[in-house]
């Protein structure tokens, strides 16, 4: 049975995740929102986050005025999968901390590799 949390606590959740990340790697996001979201696109409903944009190294001299990435995450799966609370902090901060991954570039296989499933 999926956990059930309010969007306010959620958001609380995702917030709290964003303060365990160091914070001179919050220093060199540049240009991403992240954003919490009741459901996953409906192509993909498991998804539980997902970054788009261009990664910072992809990013070359002409990289301006364009619309800010997106880092969204996805509450509804993440409660699907969890079976309390302390599970859906968990997931949380695994999903947040994958998807700023992304942003900087580094890849699902390497994520894999570094234990970040």
């Amino acid at each position: 049975m999926p956990v059930r949390m309010n969007k306010e606590r959620f958001e609380e959740l995702v917030g709290e995740a964003l303060d365990e990340v160091p914070q001179e790697l919050l220093d060199l996001m540049d240009n991403v929102v992240i954003l919490v979201v009741d459901d996953a696109p409906p192509e993909d409903p498991d998804l539980l986050g997902l970054y788009e944009g261009h990664a910072l190294t992809e990013r070359g001299w002409d990289y301006a005025g364009v619309l800010p990435d997106r880092i969204s995450i996805y509450r509804r799966p993440i409660l699907a999968i969890c079976d309390d609370e302390d599970d859906v902090v968990d997931e949380v901060a695994i999903t947040v901390v994958h998807e700023i991954a992304h942003h900087f570039g580094i890849s699902d296989q390497r994520l894999h590799e570094l234990g970040w499933d």
